[in-house]
């Protein structure tokens, strides 16, 4: 749609900007939210507002300063990464949100997209792509992992009826379960939290329409899961 050069200018204006970009982070895994204080506060283009541990947090914070991004993890205790997405937009139109998340389920991205943030990264980001990607936002252009494009492009090409009820990791889960794995052990196995796998749980109950470990192991059976 642009040639080779606009998109050149475009990339160096973004890269150039001279004003500090103002961030607040939320996440309540302070390993994270320590990284990303260091990585951003020590870039003298962003200036790093508040490391917060929960949306609760966030909102109060919003209420006395207003930042130009609020880069957000998915799954929070108490509040969501989604309510808060939907409370900033409605509230603070001209705040900016970017969710960092682990997860890469296309019903769980599409769901998170619709609530309009203006970014959407996996935490397995390099260091230069989430500061591009937050100079990108930040210039008004949506931003998403690749990761996340390329599984977005592969379920519209997947011929219909061909899309497959559980994604891959879920998959992955029901195998463990089945195996009578804990959520810790899943967890584990798997290199995510236990929230996340409680998360995925909850999906894949909801999905395959069972409410036991004996209806959810059934259905794998049927379904050659297992």
């Amino acid at each position: 749609m642009f040639g080779e050069d606009y998109q050149e200018r475009l990339f160096l204006s973004l890269m150039n900007t001279e004003r500090r970009i103002r961030v607040v982070l939320v996440d309540d895994h302070r390993i994270v939210l320590d990284g990303l204080v260091s990585m951003l506060g020590n870039d003298p283009a962003f200036v790093v507002l508040s490391a917060v541990g929960s949306a609760e947090e966030a909102v109060e914070f919003l209420k006395k300063d207003t930042p130009d991004i609020v880069i957000t993890d998915y799954s929070l205790p108490g509040m969501s990464g989604m309510e808060l997405t939907r409370l900033i937009k409605r509230n603070y139109p001209a705040v900016k949100v970017v969710a960092l998340s682990m997860h890469d389920e296309g019903h769980m991205v599409k769901s998170i997209l619709k609530e309009g943030v203006d970014g959407y990264l996996l935490k397995n980001i390099q260091h230069f792509e989430l500061k591009n990607a937050l100079k990108y936002v930040m210039a008004g252009m949506p931003y998403v992992s690749p990761e996340i494009t390329k599984l977005m492009m592969e379920q519209l090409n997947a011929p219909s009826g061909e899309a497959q009820l559980l994604t891959e990791r879920e998959s992955d889960i029901v195998r463990l379960i089945a195996k009578e794995y804990s959520n810790k052990q899943i967890a584990e196995k798997l290199f995510i939290s236990e929230r996340t796998v409680e998360t995925h749980r909850k999906n894949i109950f909801r999905k395959t329409n069972t409410s036991s470990i004996v209806g959810l192991v059934k259905f794998a059976l049927e379904h050659k899961l297992v």
